[in-house]
């Protein structure tokens, strides 16, 4: 299953990429905007993907949601595989690319960035997401860690706050040393950190 996605040039020759991945319902253009707002200088090559699955009300999605932190199996991978894929065939080296998304498109970069027998990217960015409980599935919590960003509404109502603090614990109990900022908002991202993550994806495209 070949995913389409939206492409972003960088401003000369890249230095890596920088994908970022759509919240449930949404589509390829919802985090296009990010791309600049994460990467102002444009050092990175960015890309936006469109999760393969059409399902009610609309958009596009990574899986469906029985409950919220364990995806539907039979869906999440072909999400999974889907995505992998497309990354996989990018025109850059794993520890060149940043991962990042919104809500499942944060699950989804946990799950490409930390799961078991993947390799590691330049960095990972989980805005307002959960790492997965899901059969066929699991991280792979050895050291060394990338750089990691865990942003997350303390008022999230979709996807509460839990989530993100469980992240943060399991993380730091393998010995990552996770950004981590909790923003008073509810499941949104907060402009105020953009300039926090924009230090997290610049050191990283320099590694």
């Amino acid at each position: 299953m070949s995913l389409r996605a939206l492409e972003r040039p960088a401003a000369g020759e890249p230095e890596g990429a920088l994908v970022l991945f759509h919240g449930r319902g949404a589509d390829e253009h919802d985090l296009f905007p990010l791309l600049d707002a994460l990467d102002p200088e444009r050092r990175l090559q960015g890309y936006t993907p469109r999760g393969p699955l059409a399902l009610p009300p609309g958009g596009a999605h990574w899986y469906v949601v029985p409950r919220v932190g364990y995806p539907d199996p039979e869906t999440f991978h072909i999400g999974y595989s889907a995505a992998a894929e497309w990354l996989d065939g990018l025109p850059f080296p794993p520890e060149r690319i940043v991962l990042g998304g919104f809500s499942q498109g944060a699950v989804m970069s946990y799950a490409l960035g930390l799961g078991k027998g993947r390799p590691r990217p330049a960095a990972l960015l989980a805005l307002s997401g959960f790492i997965p409980t899901v059969d066929g599935w699991e991280p792979d919590l050895d050291p060394p860690f990338p750089p990691i960003a865990i942003v997350h509404g303390e008022y999230d109502p979709v996807i509460p706050v839990e989530f993100a603090r469980r992240a943060r614990a399991v993380l730091e109990e393998a010995g990552a040393e996770p950004f981590y900022r909790e923003v008073p908002v509810d499941h949104t991202i907060d402009a105020a950190v953009l300039p926090e993550l924009q230090q997290v994806v610049a050191v990283a495209s320099t590694i």
